[in-house]
């Protein structure tokens, strides 16, 4: 990726461009010391002065009014003005045909900087004077956030828009809009910091100082990168609207940076300092003011793209070159617009340009499925294998690789431009995406039809969500999501739940990324020096004492300091280094075959396999894999094969059982399921067996109140209560005990013949297509095996 830069013959400007600002993807306005504001129509090439400003007013910024709040504020065309920062201490409100609507005294000296809130709402700006001052929409003061010492050089303002990011030095300040807020501060830079951005999508901040360097911060004030020092001062930074990109100017230096820091391309153009950086609406271009009177233009090109054996290389503004590496056909792409986004997935290349929609088949490059985009700014592309999702402005659309609308998901207060490959996350069958206002709060919808999942409510997690992904192989009902809290632990979460709580459980602490295998239902994730990659996650779900021993774990030292997990291909981890050069590593291929083996059923192979590779790991996998599918003859091999004695001899009193629905019960209860086996006993109808099952767990309460609600066995309950506390050497002292132990009388002759009537009745059920060996599992009075407590 590069940028592509055009420069003027001859400038338009006479003087030094100051400030630059986009009110569509096609026009652009400067503002320069010859008091010139200067329309650039990108369409026909042409320019035309749209005003001419007083003598004694030099421009220093330029920031149009946020074209989504331009229903905001009263007036219609809202969006259609601009405010104008000035050296004589006034800010001016100009509509786009060079009317000044309003100027107001603001400063005294120069106002550096000024820029409207998100909602449109409200206007910061930032002085010589040391001074931030807050006005509203019309350019009513509303408050003076701080009075510094020194000039503030850049100000701008929060996702939320409740607070504010200014320099003050060499220093970066957050200041809330809350009155007894307390702002944070932290020493950035070891020169004055002359200019700085804070994307609404990402939440990271880049600034740039006299020190020759620039740097990402997260809101914390933790530094996420720091470049090299240049040649010269960095004079401007600028996110692009959907944060994965940002630009860099320095004196003839323009250069595009990855959103973790690390340089793409480096332009070295004659333009003197680039003063002030403006990207336009849909991310495609940057424009620069210069020093030297250009204004400079920069097209991002030559972006690729890979899958499989496929490379696809925007090549121009409107063309895309599509390459097989196997037998090197080369298909080249042509568009009648501009290309604003691209994905490569799933057999399938979706460009979105500033007006259409093109879907092409691997198969096919000739005949593309097209259709009309309603709003042109797609700021994002997620594909699944049956229907990809694209965002705009206005919504999340999820659509079929035939160009059929399939859903609209939509929640409450949902910004869909705050939205990016990290708070939202798409497969076959499942969209997720995060709340921005409350980022603990994740929604589920289902992807065929954009309603809510189950009952409706959301998924809540206890800490604020980074970032979640969701698995994209097997059944639906088996659906998980992977999530990374602000604490940097991660979660799998059930997606589908029928009736019973959500399970959530913590794999792994201090992970910074993490990605799911695009074949299997394998997950790597990235910690400080490590790649840990989990062959089976849902085993935490199985028999969590096996999880440990399905992880297999990668050193990242070979790979430099700090790199990327960037993508799971079949047994290859896709790594970027910090320098942005990237790598791959494998792991065994052999989990992959396995997880194949186990969706086609085939038990047999799975356990050739196991045989061949002799590996612990391997085996721990098939244990789990064949416990949840409830394999009990596989499970049993692979179990005796890690030498878990406890868990085969419990899987062989399950298979005496002559009830299948007491053997799932007792699956259950061997994955630490308690409440599960209880009620599928109960719904089965085998009261007494869920009545034994609280006693062989010391459950007392909940034994005696299932049998008081069914009037059985009330005395088999007190009678192994007695037990119980003579062993102890004990003494009774549960009220509800006493209460029922005075009126019944406990007789073992009676109680044993009731219970061997008990199995009798279900050796004769019909669903007994297990033969039942007398003394077995069923039997009440023998003890269980499998690392469960005792049978009192």
């Amino acid at each position: 990726m590069r940028f592509k830069t055009t420069l003027q013959k001859l400038p338009k400007h006479s003087e030094l461009v100051s400030c630059v600002g986009w009110t569509s993807p096609d026009e652009l306005y400067s503002g320069a010391d010859d008091h010139l504001i200067i329309r650039w129509n990108m369409t026909t090439n042409e320019q035309s002065t749209v005003m001419t400003l007083p003598n004694d007013c030099f421009p220093t910024d330029m920031h149009w009014f946020p074209k989504s709040a331009s229903g905001m504020g009263g007036k219609k065309g809202a969006s259609e003005i601009f405010v104008l920062t000035s050296t004589d201490g006034k800010i001016h409100i100009i509509n786009r045909s060079g009317r000044v609507e309003k100027s107001t005294e603001a400063h005294k000296g120069a106002v550096l900087s000024g820029r409207w809130s998100y909602d449109g709402t409200a206007l910061v700006t930032a002085g010589e004077d040391g001074q931030v001052k807050v006005w509203s929409r019309s350019g009513m003061l509303r408050s003076t956030l701080t009075q510094n010492s020194i000039p503030v050089y850049g100000v701008c303002w929060g996702p939320d828009c409740d607070q504010v990011l200014f320099t003050n030095g060499k220093q970066l300040v957050i200041k809330p809009l809350q009155a007894n807020a307390k702002p944070s501060m932290w020493k950035a830079h070891d020169g004055i910091i002359l200019t700085i951005d804070w994307n609404p999508v990402n939440n990271l901040i880049i600034s740039g100082a006299e020190d020759c360097k620039y740097k990402v911060w997260d809101t914390f004030g933790r530094p996420m990168y720091s470049s090299t020092a240049h040649e010269y001062p960095i004079t401007s930074v600028a996110w692009t609207p959907d944060g994965e990109l940002f630009a860099v100017g320095s004196f003839n230096t323009l250069r595009l940076c990855d959103r973790c820091g690390w340089s793409y391309a480096l332009e070295k153009p004659n333009t003197g300092s680039v003063f002030n950086l403006a990207w336009s609406g849909d991310g495609t271009q940057v424009a620069g003011a210069c020093g030297n009177s250009h204004v400079i233009f920069a097209n991002i090109i030559e972006k690729r793209l890979e899958w499989k054996n496929f490379e696809a290389t925007v090549t121009s503004a409107k063309q895309i070159q599509v390459r097989n590496v196997m037998n090197d056909v080369v298909e080249k792409l042509d568009f009648r617009d501009r290309i604003i986004k691209v994905a490569l997935g799933f057999n399938n290349l979706v460009v979105a340009t500033s007006s259409q929609c093109y879907v092409y088949s691997i198969k096919n490059w000739n005949t593309p499925v097209i259709f009309e985009l309603k709003e042109g700014g797609v700021t994002l592309i997620k594909q699944a294998e049956k229907h990809f999702l694209m965002v705009d402005g206005s919504g999340v659309y999820v659509f079929s690789y035939d160009g059929r609308l399939v859903c609209s998901p939509k929640h409450q207060g949902m910004k869909a431009d705050m939205l990016n490959a990290q708070t939202l996350t798409l497969n076959n069958d499942t969209v997720a995406i995060r709340d921005k206002t409350d980022e603990k709060v994740v929604y589920l919808f289902d992807a065929q039809t954009g309603k809510a999942m189950g009952d409706g409510k959301p998924l809540m997690h206890k800490v604020e969500v980074l970032e979640m992904a969701l698995d994209q192989c097997g059944p639906a009902t088996e659906r998980k999501l992977a999530i990374i809290d602000k604490n940097h632990d991660l979660f799998l979460t059930s997606v589908r739940i029928f009736g019973t709580e959500r399970k959530s459980t913590k794999l792994a602490s201090m992970i910074h990324m993490m990605t799911w295998n695009d074949e299997t239902n394998m997950l790597a994730a990235m910690t400080d020096g490590k790649i840990f990659v989990w062959y089976y996650p849902n085993a935490v779900y199985v028999d969590a004492e096996l999880l440990p021993k399905t992880v297999a774990e990668k050193v990242t030292s070979d790979f430099g300091k700090s790199p990327q997990l960037l993508g799971f291909i079949g047994s290859h981890l896709i790594l970027r280094r910090l320098e942005g050069s990237l790598v791959s590593t494998t792991i065994a291929p052999y989990p992959a075959v396995l997880h194949t083996f186990v969706a086609a059923s085939r038990w047999e192979d799975a356990v050739r396999l196991c045989r061949f590779v002799k590996d612990d790991g391997l085996w721990a996998c098939l244990a789990a894999m064949a416990t949840y599918a409830k394999d009990l003859n596989t499970a049993e091999i692979a179990y005796a094969a890690i030498k878990e004695v406890e868990k085969v001899q419990f899987i062989n009193n399950i298979k005496d059982i002559p009830v299948k629905e007491a053997r799932n019960a007792e699956m259950a209860l061997l994955c630490g399921n308690y409440t599960d086996s209880e009620s599928i006993l109960i719904q089965a109808g085998l009261t007494f067996r869920a009545i034994m099952l609280n006693v062989q767990l010391y459950n007392w309460d909940r034994a005696l109140e299932l049998a008081v609600k069914h009037k059985t066995h009330v005395d088999t309950v007190l009678g192994f209560r007695q037990k119980y506390l003579k062993r102890f050497e004990r003494k009774e002292t549960n009220k509800r005990f006493l209460q029922y132990s005075e009126g019944i009388e406990i007789d073992w002759e009676k109680i044993e013949s009731k219970i061997q009537m008990e199995y009798q009745k279900e050796r004769e059920r019909p669903s007994g297509n297990v033969g039942a060996t007398s003394g077995g599992a069923g039997d009440a009075t023998k003890p269980r095996s499998g690392g469960r407590k005792e049978r009192a």
